[in-house]
């Protein structure tokens, strides 16, 4: 291992990340990530990981982190906060300091910034803008090194151990399911999305700016994704379609319970608005070059491994 290719990861404990760095394992890179907590995993047993105990605020964590690395992949992120300011505490501020620390202790690594497919419509949410302010700090950092950057905007992303997605296939399994939305949106499975961004971290492709899909980058309507879930699921629900109007006064609901609470929702206005943008869509031009990974699990597959994985760790009936 000596001689293996050093990736340092931050966000290696979310869902995506966990699958990533037991890709770059796979791929025989040593894999070094920040975490503040204990990094046992199902997925990384028998791994060999460089551990630095620190989070994204942490001067010192950063800078052991990225030291002598020969790629940086900054991966942490909130996907739900209670306001757009702690948003961007994370995934703008987060980038600067990573991305700087990178800069200045790892001037020769790629630099890979995980984004969002969301950040191509910053007005939609405070989830969106943050992440758009995030490729905008990583670009102001690389400013003189553009072809050390890659910004990388995954779709959804679903598969094995991932409880935001989990609620589709639960809807799915309703007798009932409302349907909203008229737009198309893609997805990616976890595997895929790991699998390219190993390959980008071990120095495959180019610097630029990057978007994932299935092999079907034109996306899905959610009507086709939930009959899907449903099929996975062996159910056969009915449909009931819902007025954007209602979907947004849902939205409104959510985020008005989750500040009474004191626990952010994950479905908030910001997020009715992405659901019911029209166009989450993957151009030839925004994808990367199918030398470089394969977009191999389809929606069939890929729906039905996840059901069955859900069953057998019983986070599904």
């Amino acid at each position: 291992m000596s001689g293996a290719r050093v990736v340092a990861v931050t966000g290696a404990t979310g869902f995506l990340g966990l699958h990533l760095v037991a890709e770059l394992a796979r791929e025989g890179a040593r894999v070094r990530i920040l975490t503040r907590r204990d990094p046992v995993h199902d997925l990384w047993r028998d791994l060999a990981l460089d551990v630095v105990p620190g989070g994204l605020e942490n001067v010192q964590a950063l800078e052991r982190l990225v030291a002598g690395a020969d790629a940086v992949v900054h991966g942490a992120g909130l996907i739900k906060a209670r306001s757009l300011a702690q948003f961007l505490r994370t995934n703008r501020d987060g980038t600067h300091a990573v991305a700087g620390a990178a800069r200045r202790h790892a001037p020769d690594a790629r630099f890979i910034a995980i984004s969002s497919l969301a950040a191509r419509e910053p007005q939609l949410s405070d989830y969106a803008a943050s992440k758009r302010a995030g490729e905008d700090v990583a670009r102001a950092a690389y400013a003189n090194a553009p072809d050390k950057l890659v910004i990388v905007r995954p779709p959804a992303i679903y598969g094995p151990w991932d409880r935001e997605t989990l609620a589709i296939f639960k809807a799915a399994a309703q007798p009932i399911v409302p349907l909203f939305g008229k737009g198309r949106a893609a997805i990616v499975h976890v595997a895929t999305a790991a699998a390219a961004l190993a390959r980008l971290a071990m120095g495959s492709g180019d610097a630029g700016l990057y978007a994932l899909a299935d092999p079907q980058p034109e996306g899905y309507t959610m009507r086709e994704l939930l009959t899907e879930a449903a099929r996975a699921m062996g159910t056969h629900p009915r449909f009931v379609p819902l007025p954007d109007r209602v979907v947004m006064a849902a939205g409104r609901a959510s985020a008005l319970w989750g500040a009474m609470t004191g626990v952010p929702p994950i479905f908030t206005l910001g997020k009715a608005r992405e659901l019911l943008h029209p166009d989450w869509s993957i151009s030839t031009a925004e994808r990367l070059p199918p030398a470089l990974y394969q977009e191999n699990i389809g929606i069939l597959p890929g729906f039905h491994e996840t059901v069955e994985w859900y069953r057998r760790a019983k986070w599904l009936a």
